[in-house]
């Protein structure tokens, strides 16, 4: 990508020595790649060097596909949510009104059959041994800032897309939530385990699942341990497209393509829901230091079922 870059600089100086402006060293009709040069230039490099998550720009669809790609456990350690803050802040520097233009914001993941297991459970144990609530409350505050910034679609006029093609469980299943769009493979899962060792989902479910299908509903969701199959959400209007095994790129790129002529009535329609429920950072915070609170109050069982919890999703992963 940093040579890609670099070819992208000298494109744009050799368009400048031209008086006129035009791209004579590409030869007559090819001024476009001028364009995109500029276009690429005008993002920050940085966004194409994170760590844990992998990003292309599509010029032609206006889309940022983003992908992640985890070191280790599928999880949301701290390396990741430090990507994530990273992307955040650079999509902002980058893109929008007056900058270059983003209307699709696409985050997938890599690693097969899993979208993501949430939070960080070898992180939760130490911290939980150690007592340290204060560490417990930055994490859960670090995750809740990102998944509300999200759902705000970073203050730009573009449509947030979950691509989910495996496991979406915990922490996985309370990021979905804040996009826009879900388009999931039928052979994707999702589920709350938290329940199973004593905690609750402390990242955004009590809020998101509320606000979208009732305080009955997602009570029942979050309490009962169940595995979700993607035509179940489907049919709560959690998911809103199926795609086939296989497939669900595609359904990404379909979904683009037909929303071209409706994007701003799509993005202000989401604006307004918003506005009709309203779920403020407050809200998640304070959300995430009772969960703080609970993980402390968990007895050596407790811990024994989380570690077994761990490792029985890393071989899912295939990590063990």
């Amino acid at each position: 990508m940093n040579q890609l870059a670099g070819r992208l600089k000298t494109v744009e100086a050799d368009k400048r020595t031209f008086s006129d402006g035009s791209a004579i060293g590409f030869g007559e009709g090819d001024e476009y790649l001028v364009r995109e040069s500029a276009l690429h230039l005008a993002i920050e490099d940085d966004l194409f060097a994170l760590k844990e998550l992998e990003v292309f720009y599509d010029s032609q669809m206006q889309a940022l596909w983003t992908y992640m790609r985890p070191e280790g456990r599928p999880s949301f350690t701290p390396t990741m949510l430090h990507d994530f803050e990273n992307w955040q802040r650079l999509i902002s520097a980058s893109f929008g009104p007056e900058k270059v233009p983003l209307r699709y914001l696409v985050l997938g993941s890599r690693c097969p059959n899993v979208f993501c297991f949430g939070g960080d459970l070898y992180l939760f144990q130490k911290l939980i041994k150690q007592r340290n609530r204060e560490a417990l409350v930055h994490y859960g505050h670090r995750c809740v800032q990102i998944l509300h910034r999200n759902m705000r679609a970073l203050d730009l006029p573009v449509l947030t897309v979950g691509l989910v093609q495996g496991a979406a469980l915990g922490g996985g299943f309370e990021a979905l939530m804040s996009f826009d769009y879900i388009i999931a493979e039928r052979t994707a899962t999702f589920g709350l385990p938290e329940i199973l060792f004593g905690l609750f989902p402390g990242m955004g479910a009590h809020a998101f699942l509320t606000r979208k299908i009732g305080a009955a509903a997602a009570d029942r969701m979050i309490t009962s341990n169940q595995t979700y199959s993607a035509e179940e959400l489907y049919s709560l209007g959690l998911v809103q497209q199926l795609a086939e095994p296989g497939e669900g790129l595609q359904a990404c790129r379909d979904f683009i393509a037909k929303s071209g002529r409706r994007h701003a009535g799509l993005v202000n329609a989401r604006r307004a829901a918003r506005m009709a429920s309203p779920l403020h950072l407050a809200e998640l915070e304070r959300i995430t230091e009772i969960w703080a609170d609970t993980a402390l109050q968990l007895s050596d069982q407790d811990l024994k079922v989380m570690s077994r919890l761990t490792r029985a999703q890393d071989k899912v992963a295939g990590m063990a």
